[in-house]
């Protein structure tokens, strides 16, 4: 990803400079720039010391700290780049399973402390095998993007969605419990199956199976997605298409 710095935006200044064997000059800054005679003001330098060589310093010094300034903003917008790389799916946009933990042990870490109740769903694309080999793996992509996305328009802004690997979802939903997480189980298995999924303009279904579980703060991050997958097998293999399972972790007294 090529990051290019566009400089402030905003209606030019003009900035006096001064070579040391010639006169003043006015030459476009940009807005917001600080003159020579700013900082030579800020830095308590009288206007009689203010020669030639001293103006042409202090220009030197202005670019300089521009490029400095320039150089930082690049930076900080690559780091912000590369930081969510590191959080993302390579094939969706949405969290990779690192990122989905650490922020699974974050909530969970919350909920300990102010002894409330999150849950988090998980879920897996039925079929996806047979779908790769009877459209190739393309098809298969596109579904697992098409899941994401439903997903994605049927939670809150504070909810979290991550690819847990393969055809795997996962979803925290913060401050629901066991019944209210079952219930947005519900909705998003008939959402993907009735959110329409085209490919080669042929419409495809696409179903998935979830597990519901509720926990507190009082067990890992990796014991809570065993007990929601635990829970999403049994719905996958009960046949009841609609109604997830799920069950609660240990509650505060």
């Amino acid at each position: 990803m090529k990051i290019q710095d566009t400089g402030r935006a905003g209606r030019p200044g003009v900035r006096r400079s001064l070579s040391p064997a010639g006169p003043a000059t006015d030459t476009p800054a940009a807005a917001g720039s600080p003159s020579v005679g700013d900082v030579a003001s800020f830095l308590g330098i009288p206007e009689p010391e203010l020669t030639p060589s001293v103006r042409e310093g202090l220009s030197r010094l202005l670019a300089e700290v521009g490029r400095l300034r320039r150089d930082n903003d690049i930076l900080t917008k690559r780091v912000a780049y590369l930081e969510r790389l590191a959080d993302e799916d390579p094939l969706i946009p949405i969290l990779n399973r690192r990122a989905f933990v650490r922020e699974l042990s974050r909530i969970m870490a919350y909920c300990e402390r102010y002894r409330v109740v999150s849950s988090v769903l998980y879920l897996d694309v039925n079929g996806l095998k047979a779908l790769n080999d009877h459209h190739g793996h393309a098809a298969g992509d596109a579904a697992l993007t098409h899941v994401a996305q439903t997903l994605l328009s049927q939670v809150r802004s504070s909810d979290v969605i991550g690819r847990l690997g393969g055809d795997e979802f996962g979803v925290i939903l913060n401050q629901a419990g066991l019944d209210i997480a079952k219930t947005k189980g519900a909705q998003l298995v008939q959402a993907v199956r009735e959110t329409p999924f085209f490919w080669h303009e042929q419409e495809l279904r696409v179903d998935v199976a979830v597990g519901a579980f509720a926990f507190d703060g009082l067990s890992s991050a990796t014991d809570v997605l065993d007990r929601a997958d635990q829970e999403m097998y049994a719905h996958k293999h009960s046949g009841d298409g609609d109604s997830p399972g799920g069950a609660d972790g240990e509650t505060p007294e």
